[in-house]
Parts: structure tokens; sequence; C-alpha cells
């Protein structure tokens, strides 16, 4: 099992979500905001310097208006 952070199929979920913020025009403070946690939460998410749990990636994509099982092909490639 690749628990590793860096792992390419993490790495490409991450950047949907972030590429998903960047579309709606919201910068990290904001998107903070938004799902009530601070600025250096979502810098840390989106430089890889933490993992996003399962609830937190649900909250992440409700809060994008995005489909979680959308973003979970991501983690499903081979």
């Amino acid at each position: 099992m690749n628990k590793t952070i860096n792992n390419q199929r993490y790495v490409s979920l991450i950047k949907w979500l972030v590429d998903a913020r960047k579309e709606q025009g919201l910068t990290v403070r904001q998107f903070a905001e938004r799902i009530d946690e601070s600025h250096q939460f979502v810098n840390k998410v989106e430089t890889f310097q933490r993992k996003l749990n399962v609830y937190e990636y649900v909250q992440y994509c409700e809060a994008l208006g995005l489909e979680p099982t959308e973003g979970l092909s991501f983690l499903r490639k081979n």
C-alpha cells in the first residue's frame, strides 16, 4: 500500500481541487473562509504538506460544488 503524499494519483486529486478553486476565482484565503479553516490549512493541503482525510475531502468538494465521486477517479486510476 502506497501511503506517500506525493503519490501521483493523490497529486492529481489535489490539483483537480486547486483547479476548481481557481476556476471559481477564489483565493486561498477566500476558500479558507468558505470552509471555516485557516488559510494555512488550505495552503498546506494544496502544497502537499498535509493530507486531506475523507471527511475533509468531502467538505472541500461540497464547498466547491464538486461531486466527491468524480474526484475519486483520480485515486482509482492505474
